[in-house]
């Protein structure tokens, strides 16, 4: 793998530049697509290697648009390339899991098309699964390979929290951002502050919820809004009462339609109703968010179950990213490890 033209991979602070730093929509221009492999079994169970499988998959699929960089525990490098082919680059470094969107960086962008890294603390989603420490040192480790300077903030912040629109909003969730396993200490204007300090945003939208099973990020936004383009949202919905997320997706909507970005526009938003469970072979039942999509050059990467609503969801997504090529990937064993297709990817955009 060649790294990335870059200054060294030093430490930098908010505001030590002319330039603001400012983390870019993840719609803006990729220099690569970075994952990891799953490594922790204990996680995947009888389906680890079917977990595997969907993790190549994916990153063929975003292969097709962009580089791909795939972290690898040492002695694996070899297990990637046989199961993702010529299509992916590889470095091998300690990790823990797999979720590279939580644990890894937020790349910024300056005035100048400079690159640094919001570099934020990392527990194992409230210390959920353990150890974690080679996954709190791997964002810092990963900069390092990429030469991209870091810009450190000890907020405990997973990237799957947050949504941006590039051009100073930010969209998150009460759910997760202030339950108290994250920053005990910190109160929700301490959090907004500190958001705005390091990644260039002006406004946060705070959503009540995330979904309700949800339960290993406690509630990341990324599962049930993101945003499409400036002044769009796609949001999940639940047409079904019987089913939990009824209400909490209703009382997400309302935030939504009453709130402005930070240019002061109303939020366009685009539902997305469908919601598809899956049972496995052991009757573990996962639900597949189709909103957890990546967006990479060219193309929207989405989450499907193999289910009859997969169309229509696919059909909904591609009316928000006119000109991107909308390609699904099988994601129930994702699923069932507590993601999806964004949860698994992250965006390092160009310089």
């Amino acid at each position: 793998m060649t790294p990335a033209a870059e200054p060294t991979g030093a430490t930098t602070t908010p505001g030590s530049t002319v330039h603001k730093w400012r983390m870019p929509a993840e719609w803006a221009p990729h220099e690569r697509c970075l994952m990891a492999w799953p490594t922790r079994e204990s996680l995947w169970g009888p389906y680890f290697e079917e977990a595997k499988a969907e993790y190549a998959a994916t990153a063929n699929a975003i292969g097709d648009f962009e580089p791909v960089l795939v972290i690898a525990n040492p002695g694996q490098g070899a297990e990637v390339r046989r199961a993702c082919g010529n299509t992916v680059d590889v470095v091998e470094l300690a990790i823990d899991d797999s979720w590279i969107r939580d644990s890894g960086p937020q790349i910024l962008l300056d005035g100048t098309g400079r690159r640094a890294a919001a570099d934020f603390a990392f527990n194992s989603w409230g210390e959920k699964f353990l150890p974690y420490d080679q996954d709190a040192s791997i964002s810092r480790r990963v900069l390092d390979v990429l030469g991209i300077d870091r810009i450190a903030s000890d907020m405990v912040l997973e990237g799957g929290a947050i949504t941006v629109d590039g051009e100073g909003t930010l969209i998150t969730t009460e759910q997760c951002l202030l339950h108290p396993n994250r920053n005990p200490s910190m109160s929700r204007s301490d959090i907004e502050a500190e958001l705005m300090a390091n990644l260039g945003v002006e406004k946060v939208i705070w959503l009540p919820y995330g979904h309700h099973d949800d339960t290993h990020t406690d509630g990341h936004v990324d599962g049930v809004c993101t945003y499409a383009s400036p002044g769009v949202v796609i949001a999940q919905t639940c047409a079904d009462p019987t089913l939990p997320d009824f209400e909490r997706m209703a009382a997400n909507l309302e935030v939504l339609k009453s709130s402005t970005d930070a240019a002061g526009r109303p939020l366009e938003i685009v539902e997305l109703p469908q919601y598809p469970f899956h049972t496995l072979p052991d009757g573990t039942q996962t639900m597949v968010a189709y909103a957890n999509f990546y967006v990479a050059n060219g193309a929207v990467i989405v989450p499907v179950a193999q289910h009859d609503l997969d169309a229509e969801a696919l059909a909904v997504i591609a009316v928000a990213f006119p000109g991107r090529e909308v390609v699904g990937v099988p994601s129930n064993t994702v699923a069932y490890g507590g993601g999806g297709v964004h949860c698994i990817t992250q965006q390092i955009p160009a310089a």
